[in-house]
């Protein structure tokens, strides 16, 4: 019998009369993690954090370096599985994508800001982002890395087994991995209402609003791009959501698929509680510290901009639920996409040219993306609440 967690009991409803296999399926997963890297963290944490950390740098450079031979076997086949490709694996289909991507690369985080980042926290995710304060302690920090993922899965190269994109996610992965196993543990949870914490339906239903959803927004913002592209952009983020765990059964095949679950998923979510209102308006406030705006009135200029652009790319709906600043949507997207074209013809004609506007701050939101002072960090949480676990 379908488990279903009580605060979905009555979106759930409405989604099966609309599509009952999907709106199952969705349900089902919401009490499921992702076994296999909820194994691989709880060996790990009985090593130390050091010793972990140093495992998994090992690892993802290869199954075979023996700094990995003293590891538990659970955790050297869990590498070694990793660099097992999928049959439907084509990286030759992922080159279109590479080119869309950089071409349009002054829109992407824009669009990942204001709409895609936003419309996953409606859903119950934001429930483990509140409760360990991802973004109220270092989230500045944890949004550049986040940051610096999507850049380097969509460099040539970057999704290739033991590539700089691959290797994030593999720790994006673990890192999930190690917050349920955390949150698990506290009180703060409540699992017969939630289901499990950072979910494979939540991961399933956020690899969709980064693919679909960030493509409509694109679109919206004014990028271009064709047929081919847009589906080659579907196939990165969807190996990108294997490499990360999520389960073939709620992972989508392609664009179509991808918006059925964002629609059937987010039907099934509870409306969006004081969690989502927190993170969404707490990623809104971050866009200026992120690109290193210190001044006090260019920041709030900034922050009122990105509520209005948001505002327009999710909808009054959503933007009253989440508790925005009451403002007029009407006309921004098509001034946006005006700004998109006349900065592209400034490009072709002066390329050195460059401009101070919050249009241009808020498309150059790329300068923000990093990996700690040596490369890529291994080292996992060690406590559920951000303020309280070492640096990672």
């Amino acid at each position: 019998m379908l488990q279903v967690p009580t605060d979905y009991i009555p979106g759930y409803a409405q989604a099966r009369a609309i599509a009952p296999e999907l709106a199952d399926r969705y349900i089902a997963h919401t009490t499921i993690g992702d076994p296999t890297a909820d194994a691989v963290v709880e060996e790990l944490a009985s090593l130390g954090r050091s010793e972990s950390s140093r495992i998994i740098q090992a690892g993802t450079d290869g199954p075979n370096n023996p700094m990995l031979l003293d590891a538990p076997p659970l955790v050297r086949d869990f590498f070694a599985e990793l660099g097992e490709t999928p049959p439907w694996l084509d990286p030759a289909a992922f080159r279109p994508a590479y080119r869309m991507f950089h071409r349009n690369s002054q829109l992407v985080l824009a669009g990942m800001v204001g709409g895609v980042l936003v419309e996953g926290f409606s859903t119950n995710i934001s429930k483990s982002f509140f409760i360990t304060g991802r973004l109220r302690d270092q989230g500045v920090r944890r949004l550049r890395q986040n940051n610096r993922q999507m850049v380097e899965i969509f460099l040539p190269g970057g999704l290739e087994t033991y590539g700089e994109g691959w290797k994030l996610s593999v720790r994006v992965r673990l890192v999930h991995a190690t917050i349920r196993r955390l949150m698990l543990g506290t009180v703060d949870w409540n699992a017969a209402a939630w289901g499990l914490p950072i979910s494979a339906a939540h991961l399933g239903f956020a690899n969709a609003v980064f693919s679909a959803r960030l493509l409509k927004h694109l679109a919206a913002l004014g990028g271009h791009f064709n047929d081919e592209e847009r589906a080659s952009f579907m196939a990165v983020w969807r190996y990108t959501g294997h490499v990360m765990g999520i389960p073939d059964t709620i992972l989508f095949q392609d664009e179509a698929e991808a918006l059925r679950l964002f629609e059937i998923g987010g039907m099934c979510e509870p409306p969006p509680g004081v969690e989502a209102a927190s993170m969404s308006n707490a990623l809104v406030n971050s866009a200026p510290m992120v690109i290193g705006i210190d001044d006090t009135r260019q920041r709030r200029s900034l922050v009122r901009y990105v509520y209005k652009v948001s505002r327009a790319m999710i909808g009054n709906d959503l933007a009253d639920q989440l508790a925005y600043p009451s403002d007029f949507s009407w006309g921004v997207l098509p001034w946006f996409r005006l700004q998109t074209r006349y900065q592209r013809l400034i490009g072709k004609l002066w390329p050195k040219h460059a401009t101070h506007s919050n249009f241009s701050r808020f498309t150059n939101l790329f300068g923000a993306s990093q990996y700690d002072e040596g490369g890529i960090s291994y080292a996992l949480p060690d406590h559920v609440y951000s303020e309280e676990s070492s640096r990672w």
